[in-house]
């Protein structure tokens, strides 16, 4: 057999027959078209499809692309209030493929990757945000010492600990320099919040483009793409999400500025925060500047990694230079968040 996708088939073949019961050739390998940080591929057999999710190959940041972490948060979560896809095996022998990967079922369903729906009726929009926001709340109330992810991360100083990490992997990754990230950089240390003691499993990338609905209904089926979760402070996922309410139009990462969204069906981001915090039990989600703010530059630094990745000729996407050239304009919608705190 042939080379495919940058590894061997046989080779892929012959280790998952041996490792998955059920797992027979031959197989057909097609790549997810989505996904800037671990290559995530389609594998066809006659008995069915599952899933193959690899460490990019190639120099990489340090703790960045953990399929490891992503199998132990998916393992852990199985059978829980929270939709994923069960997972199979994972390999740590990086003469396999040439770098770590785990595997999991495919699932059937929609994943929208326009925040704007263009494709739904208007109570149908509202579903889909009112369920996103439904299964947010569920991941925030996952018991960690239950599902034994106590050891996921560090607790307490969640967001002091999140601008000194994405300040130094956007320092690893810098290709020129950019002012309003520097500003934001400066902004941000003197601005985190004092720890209120609040700590849950948080996905860290929650967005609409990772959460796969029912294909004929308006139902969560499956939350992807956990490789940033960890145990932090449940508001940093409220506040990505929001994010995107604030994007334009015509950028890589597609959002919902300047749209008329109670024309829409998509419920105004102050009825979308009361929303979560009914289902927290929360109060508030102050201060809601400086969360926003603190993601918006958590996915610039992010962008910048996918752009260098891109530069150094090992990045999953072809779309990696394009989201490069978000990082100024993220950097810019921090700081006019940061700025509406005063």
């Amino acid at each position: 057999m042939t080379a495919e996708h940058g590894f061997n088939i046989a080779c892929v073949t012959d280790y998952l027959e041996k490792h998955l019961p059920s797992f027979c050739g031959p197989v057909r390998i097609e790549k997810f078209p989505q996904g800037q940080s671990n290559p995530t591929f389609r594998i066809d057999t006659p008995s069915g499809s599952i899933v193959l999710r690899q460490k990019p190959l190639g120099k990489l940041l340090k703790s960045a692309h953990a399929v490891d972490r992503e199998y132990k948060v998916l393992s852990a979560l199985q059978n829980s209030n929270v939709p994923v896809p069960k997972v199979f095996h994972l390999c740590t022998d990086d003469t396999v493929l040439g770098s770590w990967f785990y595997v999991m079922e495919y699932v059937e369903g929609r994943v929208f990757l326009d925040p704007a729906l263009p494709d739904l009726t208007h109570a149908q929009r509202g579903c889909v945000y009112d369920e996103a926001n439904r299964v947010l709340a569920a991941i925030h109330a996952i018991d960690i010492n239950a599902t034994h992810l106590s050891d996921f991360g560090r607790p307490g100083n969640y967001y002091e600990r999140q601008v000194n990490r994405w300040t130094k992997q956007y320092r690893a990754s810098e290709t020129q320099r950019i002012e309003a990230m520097e500003m934001l950089m400066g902004w941000l240390p003197d601005h985190i919040p004092e720890d209120d003691g609040r700590i849950s499993l948080i996905h860290g990338d929650y967005r609409l483009g990772n959460i796969m609905f029912a294909p004929d209904t308006m139902k969560v089926v499956a939350i992807l793409d956990w490789e940033l979760s960890t145990l932090g402070h449940p508001i940093a996922d409220l506040a990505y999400l929001c994010m995107q309410r604030r994007l334009g139009r015509d950028a890589p990462i597609v959002g919902l500025a300047d749209l008329d969204l109670e024309a829409l069906g998509i419920p105004r981001e102050t009825d979308f925060l009361e929303s979560y915090c009914q289902r927290a039990n929360l109060d508030s989600v102050e201060p809601w500047s400086f969360y926003l703010a603190c993601s918006f530059f958590r996915l610039a630094s992010i962008c910048q990694g996918v752009l260098k990745r891109s530069i150094d000729g090992n990045a999953s996407s072809k779309q990696a230079s394009e989201l490069g050239a978000m990082v100024k304009p993220l950097a810019v919608l921090g700081m006019e968040a940061a700025l509406s705190a005063s």
